[in-house]
């Protein structure tokens, strides 16, 4: 055999070799189903935009996307779960904002074992859910400056929240401190039972996404009274924000994001961004996602990172400060 036959026999083995021992990810990915796990029952928001992203990623990628819904201890078994599974790409997890918080919220050790800012590969950032300050029948208050001058006299006020730690509770308790108030927080399990004792006139005020209250705004059974971003919402443009009422200190927004076990390979990484970008733009998952009061946002694995670090720094040292804790 002469030398150029030599040669070329080698690189064509040593070529075979690498393709053997190359991960099965870069072979074909996705070879199997894909599950996306959320941390919380079915029938909340979540849920319902993990099971949008699920058709829209099944249908561009041609396997089956499964939601999981492993609900328990504010969010940390299902996110513990992630954690500890493989990183290949066939398990995801679709997490609110409160992923940034559920463990400092904690009234006890989790025992989770993961870390929150370092702990998984982020995938996309994929909405923004605007807060909303509510008032309901037994409130009266349609501005406010209503709400607060009542605060402030010797009628005493209340809020409901989905849940004692989640991000309505977090601006409930920003909000008292920043007006130097004491309206009372009333913590339910999950949205509608909170929307319910509003519209039934035992708790006279929320704090929510736009999405659950939205049917009741025409008919004036609840009243928005404030909006807690930098910028008024397109979802409710009249509504001002709390910072244009005086509350400049005061700017809480939800949000949900996709990540991935720690070492997920920048490939597939890649490819997972890409897919879900192009699904954010559709005009049907816009629209669906603005009846769950959900605003797409996109954009790359970094500024996910970045919104996440922040909010657990930020909020970790609010919640301390403040002595906020989950059931």
């Amino acid at each position: 055999m002469n030398k150029s036959r030599r040669q070329a026999l080698a690189l064509t083995l040593a070529a075979t070799a690498a393709f053997a021992a190359a991960p099965s990810w870069a072979q074909a990915w996705p070879s199997k189903p894909i599950t996306l796990v959320v941390a919380y029952p079915a029938g909340g928001d979540t849920d319902a935009l993990a099971r949008l992203f699920a058709e829209k990623l099944s249908t561009r990628v041609g396997q089956p996307v499964v939601v999981d819904n492993r609900p328990g201890a504010s969010g940390v078994i299902g996110s513990s779960f992630v954690a500890k599974a493989p990183a290949d790409g066939y398990t995801l997890l679709v997490a609110p904002s409160t992923f940034s918080i559920a463990q400092i919220v904690l009234k006890t050790g989790s025992g989770s074992g993961y870390d929150v800012v370092n702990g998984f590969t982020p995938i996309i950032q994929t909405a923004m859910m605007p807060l909303f300050v509510v008032s309901g029948p037994a409130s009266g208050a349609k501005t406010l400056k209503e709400m607060v001058n009542t605060a402030k006299s010797s009628q005493a006020l209340s809020y409901a929240s989905p849940g004692s730690g989640s991000p309505m509770h977090i601006l409930g308790e920003m909000f008292n401190k920043s007006a130097g108030l004491g309206i009372k927080h009333v913590p339910y399990k999950g949205v509608a039972p909170a929307i319910n004792d509003v519209l039934g006139g035992h708790v006279p005020l929320t704090v929510v996404t736009y999405g659950p209250i939205a049917p009741y705004l025409p008919g004036g059974k609840l009243v928005p009274l404030a909006v807690a971003d930098r910028a008024r919402s397109p979802l409710a443009p009249n509504v001002p924000t709390l910072a244009e009422l005086g509350y400049k200190d005061v700017e809480v927004v939800a949000w949900n994001g996709i990540f991935a076990p720690k070492g997920l390979s920048p490939e597939i990484v890649k490819t997972l961004n890409a897919h879900f970008n192009e699904i954010l733009k559709m005009p049907d998952v816009v629209s669906k996602m603005a009846v769950l009061g959900a605003l797409p946002l996109g954009g790359t694995p970094e500024t996910l990172a970045k919104t996440n670090a922040a909010d657990f720094e930020r909020f970790g040292r609010v919640i301390k400060e403040l002595g906020i804790q989950a059931d």
